[in-house]
């Protein structure tokens, strides 16, 4: 594995701790009957997946030129 995809892999690792811990506080916020922040958490976990998913296809992209 090249540095660059190793250092992609770790932030796909970061990204996926951080989406959990959104996840986590956003059902926290909605068990409490906080809907806005309920609201706001669970946009800002869409996201994160968005991003998370953008981040597989690029270290998919990068390990693909590295093996050609």
């Amino acid at each position: 594995m090249s540095e660059s995809n190793a250092e992609l892999s770790s932030l796909a690792t970061v990204l996926d701790e951080l989406t959990r811990r959104v996840t986590r506080n956003a059902e926290a916020a909605a068990a409490a009957h906080d809907e806005e922040v309920a609201s706001e958490l669970f946009a800002i976990e869409r996201a994160l997946g968005g991003a998370s998913r953008r981040l597989s296809r690029l270290s998919v992209s990068q390990d693909r030129k590295a093996r050609r």
